[in-house]
């Protein structure tokens, strides 16, 4: 959710620290920081401006050194303010060889301490002094309670006192050449370069300064000074042991894309979706399990059911799948909101594939999700993600990576509907495992499938029809979003991706529940948007909408071409250039994309970067 970086090299390294968190702006935050060893102290800058602005800061206040650590942070304990902003320095009134000396240990912190209160009140009865409502400058002053001139030692001491999910980044001032991390629960990478090494929060960070990445596993300490490092590794007695870690070579793309003719991020990654797709399905010349895996024909043949675990826009691709799994695949699917999931008392079956999603495969939540699903003894792991070095594709014994590319604005588009387009070539895999996929349907799944990004152009272009209605929603505080069936989900993540950006109230319904209790909400100042395919469905959906016009409600919908329902007072239509059949829900939530970024740029909005909201959620 946040933003780590640390260095220790023998340059300077704060264009370094700088330009990391500029990478990692994507992923949503409300405060910035850096902190650096220089003239034998600490010194630190913070904001709750843009990095762009702590940049500026850094350098009329002349910050620089060789050993440093930067944080961009969303708020979770304590309000944005300055105070709250990482990093965080120790500081306090302690009394003997323990005792706190102001700044000596500064430290950034992703992820929560769930027992923070009572080390709070712990370290204040030793006579340290708090300057924040955060978590993070707890475990400061732990580090600083321990340390006995190893900051290696006081780290691993310290963290075998935190409960919770953490990545650290931490260094002290009588060390100048030195930054210990720890994760747990939380992503932090290692990166190796000649001379000097690296911290972050996500290899993007790094890119154009090293390539050579090392990915922290739970609960190692990684010990980085200049021209060395070494990584130690909690055993399942809770003892440590040094381990080798793998170096990896990792092409990460700098988040600092250009933009082109776009305004925004959003606009541009709506208006790739054409090429995701045609990556994402690149080189798929038939349907085979071992698309997922090598070992997946043998585990689809020891499955019965399918649980799929997910958070947010993700969780609404699992729940159109559900659709497709049940009815093409024949295969009882169930999808668990993934922050819920461990929460509760289920029933396990060991021949349930779980199947998780994620566009970073690093979301919190999901990963707690499939943990908890390991423990009550499901074991066959799926996961359909955007990023094949992710915890999530470590952790999963099957995987189907989508190429979406980096996503930089916080509201997903181009990553659901890869999401989308992996979770139907997983359809027809255990399709095909059960005896289930004629060779005739296969060809003709792959014959569409290779046309979407033809067909997601032509719905790219009523983009000037969309942006029309986006004008009549601006003025707009709530709405209402209809779907039936296969469609369902897709009317869900159309009223998330308004609430997301233009902050418009916004729910959605089965078409069917809406004489069910939402039709007291329809009046001429509430918009109902309906995605209306020709489908199965299409004569009880008419219905339902006419339901909304006897209300004076006014009805937006997005119909395919031979639907037969006519624009007309109250009813507004823009027609989609085709019917789509199964995959129809890929091209219907393209224009529900665009009209929430279009509603959202009338009222002036941050699209890109939403209030409240990170791109990569890992925090609980």
């Amino acid at each position: 959710m946040c933003g780590i970086v640390g260095a220790v090299s023998q340059r300077n390294i704060v264009p370094i620290l700088l330009q990391g968190l500029q990478r990692l702006e994507y992923r949503g935050y409300d405060s910035c920081g850096v902190a650096v060893h220089q003239g034998g102290a600490l010194r630190r800058a913070r904001s709750t401006s843009r990095v762009s602005e702590l940049d500026a800061q850094v350098l009329h206040d002349g910050v620089e050194g060789l050993t440093g650590i930067a944080h961009t942070r969303w708020a979770t304990h304590g309000a944005p303010a300055v105070h709250n902003a990482h990093p965080h320095f120790s500081h306090g009134t302690g009394a003997g060889a323990n005792s706190a000396r102001a700044g000596r240990i500064a430290l950034v912190h992703n992820g929560i301490i769930e027992n923070h209160e009572e080390l709070r009140a712990e370290l204040q009865g030793r006579g340290y002094e708090f300057n924040s409502q955060t978590d993070t400058e707890v475990i400061a002053h732990l580090i600083d309670s321990l340390y006995q001139h190893d900051l290696n030692e006081a780290v691993l001491q310290a963290v075998s006192h935190l409960r919770g999910a953490y990545a650290i980044a931490v260094f002290c001032a009588d060390e100048p050449q030195r930054v210990i991390g720890a994760r747990e629960g939380s992503p932090l990478i290692l990166g190796v370069g000649k001379g000097e090494n690296f911290l972050a929060s996500d290899a993007m960070a790094l890119a154009g300064v090293t390539d050579q990445i090392v990915y922290l596993e739970e609960g190692d300490v990684v010990d980085m000074q200049q021209g060395k490092y070494w990584i130690t590794a909690r055993q399942p007695d809770g003892t440590r042991q040094r381990v080798e870690r793998t170096v990896r070579t990792v092409h990460a793309h700098s988040g600092a894309a250009e933009l082109g003719p776009y305004r925004h991020y959003m606009q541009k990654e709506i208006f790739e979706q054409p090429r995701a797709i045609g990556d994402t399905l690149e080189g798929i010349e038939g349907i085979t399990p071992e698309l997922f895996g090598d070992s997946a024909y043998k585990v689809f043949k020891d499955i019965d059911r399918v649980l799929i675990l997910a958070c947010g826009t993700s969780y609404y691709s699992g729940c159109t799948a559900k659709y497709w799994l049940e009815s093409i695949a024949k295969i009882p699917t169930q999808v668990e909101v993934a922050s819920e999931y461990r929460y509760r008392d289920s029933v396990p079956d060991p021949r349930t594939l779980i199947v998780t999603i994620s566009q970073s495969g690093e979301t919190a939540d999901t990963l707690a999700a499939l943990k908890h699903a390991r423990s009550l003894g499901m074991h066959h792991t799926l996961t359909i993600c955007n990023v094949s070095t992710s915890a999530m594709v470590r952790e999963c014994e099957l995987a189907y990576i989508t190429r979406a590319g980096v996503e930089i604005g916080v509201a997903s588009t181009k990553a659901f509907t890869t999401q989308l387009a992996g979770l139907f070539l997983l359809t027809l895999a255990l399709a095909q495992s059960r005896g289930l996929l004629s060779d005739a349907e296969e060809a003709r799944h792959l014959k569409a499938m290779r046309h979407l990004p033809v067909a997601l152009q032509a719905v790219l272009a009523l983009e000037p029809q969309i942006i029309a209605w986006a004008e009549d929603f601006a003025r707009k505080e709530n709405a209402l979003f209809l779907g039936r069936g296969l469609h369902y989900p897709i009317a869900l993540e159309g009223a998330l991706k308004l609430k997301e950006i233009s902050y418009i109230h916004a729910e959605a319904y089965p078409a069917g529940e809406l004489k069910h209790g939402p039709l007291a909400l329809v009046t001429a100042q509430m918009p109902v948007v309906t995605v209306a395919p020709n489908d199965a469905l299409l004569e009880k959906l008419k219905s339902n909408l006419q339901e909304v016009r006897a209300r004076a409600g006014e009805l937006y919908v997005f119909a395919d071409a031979d639907t037969h329902i006519e624009s007309g007072p109250g009813i507004h239509v823009i027609r989609m250039p085709e019917h789509y059949g199964e995959l129809s829900p890929i091209l219907h939530v393209v224009p529900l994309q665009l009209l929430a970024y279009h509603t959202a740029c009338a009222r002036g909005t941050d699209v890109d970067k939403p209030r409240n909201l990170a791109k990569s959620v890992t925090v609980e």
